[in-house]
């Protein structure tokens, strides 16, 4: 048999594990948001842009959307930022992006205790 015929399987490349992205917006007013493109919109937008720069690494936005239109930072009162944290904690999310970091909390201390469930669930933040 002549090997010099016989084509070398191609090596397949290497894929990042895929790392599931959750994006949580929030903005205090309802001033605007019932424009088509608001504020929670454009921090998705902002946020969705990152992810994909960081697709060579894993990262695949989740479809769920995470919005709190109205609600203040200063508690943990918000319905999509507690859906996101049972998320969290059933293990769902391995990635938490927002447009800025004060978007998740304004309170130091809910802050901390955020973090501290994040780092217990190996889940990590980006701003």
């Amino acid at each position: 048999m002549n090997r010099s015929k016989i084509k070398p399987r191609a090596q397949a490349e290497p894929v990042a594990p895929s790392l599931r992205v959750a994006i949580y917006t929030r903005k205090s007013t309802e001033e605007g948001l019932q424009k088509e493109f608001n504020t929670l919109d454009a921090q998705r937008s902002a946020v969705e842009a990152y992810i994909a720069s960081q697709r060579e690494n894993g990262w695949v936005a989740l479809p769920e959307r995470y919005d709190d239109g109205g609600y203040t930072g200063a508690n943990t009162d918000r319905p999509a930022f507690k859906r996101l944290m049972a998320d969290v904690e059933a293990g769902k999310v391995d990635i938490v992006a927002v447009y800025k970091i004060d978007r998740l909390s304004r309170s130091l201390l809910d802050f901390s205790k955020l973090m501290e469930t994040f780092r217990a669930r190996d889940v990590t933040s980006s701003a």
